[in-house]
């Protein structure tokens, strides 16, 4: 987003506008910060057979999967539903990864018929397949490596209290199954979580993983998940891809050498890819002043963006109407009938009732984990490429509310 001549635009296309044209709030998406996203991390990884695999849960929006595919990422779901919209969105079957957590396993064998590759995360589900499928269908294992990532330990999902992967601890075990079973494990794969800063925290589970490898003697993959770390704010620590690379790169090539052959390395981002590209755009619906704060209240909240009051996340936010107005203390708050702050005491140009406010970093579960809270309607959705702007998503009407309902 820049501001020039005092209009905060992306690509040449005034942000505000968009809000008279569309309405709000409003999704709206740079599809050229996606692009460079993912071309950046590919980049960082040249020296290895490196596999994008965008995690489509961040933000599923169909226009969104093919841009990616358009440019080379394949696609990890976590849902049959995710596999299915992959498939509409025109990716193969063999560019897809089904890593489902706590699923029957009918859904497995759903995934299985589609011909989509196979990640399993439990011992149970793993003999499950081996009765099922014994060496004709090949499948990945998730590791949970105990390694925490992050501050936070609701997007952390490799410490030992997760509900993801099968623990280090029982790989012992596991091989078992796999002998007992005669099961074709094709890739091993790990996943810490987000807001991994440096090189230390992979090259840590990476060696885990490397050590895991020697029991299974027929792998094409290696899968690291993703967690790169993004910034929120000004300054904000963030994961040095090219050092990561370079890093990883190194370490393995040199455990393919000891392998005995050359293995592809998959990563599985999401945040990385879409956050940064992300605005959500809301209303300033009325200033209220209390006894100890200034509120703005907005057309919008929880309901839209979870992750303030789910993660206790920072967004930056930046009244878009008025960006040469004095600046004041505001705390952003949402119409829904929780508390849904979306921004605690707030420096922001002087917010006037009807302003336009963008709320930053809103690309990666933003509106994929939005709901219909309080009957509101979620939003529609702009896809910003070339410096032309179209609608992916139309608003919601009372029509979609009431549709399922008899």
């Amino acid at each position: 987003m820049e501001l020039e001549n005092n209009v905060y635009s992306v690509q040449g296309v005034s942000l505000e506008s968009l809000t008279h044209e569309y309405g709000s709030p409003l999704y709206v998406y740079d599809g050229d910060k996606i692009k460079h996203q993912y071309h950046k991390l590919k980049n960082a990884f040249k020296a290895v057979d490196v596999h994008v695999k965008y995690a489509c849960k961040a933000l599923s929006n169909v226009n969104i999967l093919k841009l990616l595919k358009n440019e080379g990422a394949e696609l990890d779901c976590v849902s049959i539903e995710e596999v299915q919209l992959g498939l509409y969105a025109g990716f193969a079957a063999n560019q897809i990864l089904f890593t489902p957590n706590c699923v029957s396993f009918d859904e497995i064998k759903q995934a299985v018929t589609l011909g989509v590759k196979i990640n399993i995360d439990n011992i149970s589900i793993l003999e499950q397949f081996g009765h099922e499928y014994g060496n004709t269908v090949p499948c990945c294992i998730r590791i949970n490596p105990h390694i925490m990532a992050g501050g936070n330990k609701n997007i952390s999902t490799g410490h030992i209290d997760s509900k993801f992967g099968i623990s280090i601890y029982q790989l012992r075990h596991v091989v078992r199954v796999v002998k007992t079973n005669n099961i074709h494990i094709n890739g091993l794969h790990m996943h810490t979580g987000s807001d991994i800063y440096d090189a230390e925290v992979f090259l840590q589970g990476a060696e885990l993983l490397f050590d895991a490898a020697k029991d299974f003697k027929e792998l094409e993959f290696l899968d690291f998940g993703s967690g790169f770390k993004v910034a929120y704010k000004e300054d904000d620590i963030t994961t040095d891809i090219e050092d990561l690379g370079q890093k990883i790169s190194k370490r393995f090539n040199e455990f393919c050498e000891e392998y005995g052959r050359k293995l592809q390395l998959w990563f599985e981002p999401g945040k990385f890819i879409v956050s940064e590209s992300g605005y959500l755009l809301v209303s300033a619906n009325v200033i209220k002043q209390t006894t100890a704060t200034v509120f703005v209240g907005v057309n919008s909240g929880q309901n839209h963006l979870i992750r303030p009051m789910f993660y206790d996340a920072y967004h930056h936010i930046i009244n878009i109407s008025n960006p040469t107005g004095t600046t004041r203390v505001y705390t952003i708050v949402g119409y829904i009938c929780e508390t849904d702050t979306l921004g605690w005491d707030r420096k922001l140009n002087e917010v006037r009732e009807g302003d336009i406010l963008a709320i930053k970093n809103a690309g990666a579960y933003g509106y994929s984990m939005s709901s219909n809270y309080n009957s509101r309607f979620r939003p529609a959705e702009i896809l910003i490429e070339g410096g032309e702007s179209r609608l992916i998503r139309r608003r919601e009407t009372f029509d979609d509310i009431i549709r399922n309902m008899l």
